[in-house]
């Protein structure tokens, strides 16, 4: 395995996502064979890879209660785990924090702290070693922003508590938007955010304009998190890209 220096981490150069483990029947969101995942888990491990990345409604909610199940059968200070803000599942009203979607119940959280700690407990862990806001675009940006709700601010203040030990941020959404957010990070002079994670292949440097937004980001000093290097394995097999179309 090769490995990368990332602040004070060593972290192996291919990490594991956990939105596609093997799962019974088909679709996404299929419950998880849990045979087979550990299996997969287990031999990513044993080769060297210690970056795992889940979120909250991966696999209907189950992968993060099953990926921390697993890891922590190895030794805590062997792997780093990251996980996500639900912003897209987020509806904010009246004080009131429902998260729901995806085939998903819906909650009623109290704050965004509130998800936070259910995290965390699902996960089996006291702390995030990688935490982002997930999916900074068009349809997130007010919820992310939004000055009552205060989503950054309590990620902020979970991370000088140690709770987070590298806080960023995912996203699918334009060049245009991932300047703005950024611009809004840097008007209230935030600088807890380190990383950010973007759909990046050969097909989608143009295509997707990751060329742009990898731009954006490396110049306003924070490091690149590659998500979708083979587009979900459909680069493995080019006959099943159609290049037409943005997906």
């Amino acid at each position: 395995m090769i490995y990368k220096q990332f602040k004070d981490l060593r972290l192996s150069w291919l990490g594991m996502g956990a939105m596609r483990l093997p799962a019974i029947g088909q679709g996404y969101g299929s419950p998880i064979d849990h045979e087979k995942a550990v299996e997969l888990i287990e031999y990513a491990y044993e080769h060297g890879v210690n970056y795992y990345d889940t979120a909250y409604f991966y696999h209907g909610g189950e992968s993060e209660r099953f990926i921390g199940k697993v890891l922590t059968r190895f030794p805590r200070d062997s792997w780093y785990l990251a996980s996500k803000m639900p912003g897209s599942l987020m509806r904010f009203h009246d004080g009131k924090l429902e998260v729901g979607g995806f085939n998903m119940d819906s909650k009623i959280f109290s704050s965004p702290v509130d998800v936070f700690e259910f995290q965390l407990e699902r996960c089996s862990v006291d702390f995030f070693d990688f935490y982002l806001l997930h999916n900074v675009s068009e349809s997130t940006f007010d919820l992310y922003t939004n000055e009552k709700l205060s989503i950054i601010n309590c990620l902020m203040e979970q991370k000088a508590k140690g709770r987070i030990r590298h806080l960023g941020f995912s996203s699918h959404g334009r060049p245009d938007t991932i300047a703005n957010f950024l611009k809004y990070l840097d008007a209230r002079n935030c600088d807890d955010f380190e990383f950010a994670m973007i759909q990046l292949n050969y097909l989608d440097w143009e295509l997707q304009e990751a060329g742009k937004k990898y731009d954006i980001i490396t110049k306003h000093g924070l490091s690149v998190f590659v998500m979708e290097p083979m587009r979900g394995g459909k680069l493995a097999n080019l006959d099943s890209v159609d290049m037409s179309i943005k997906i």
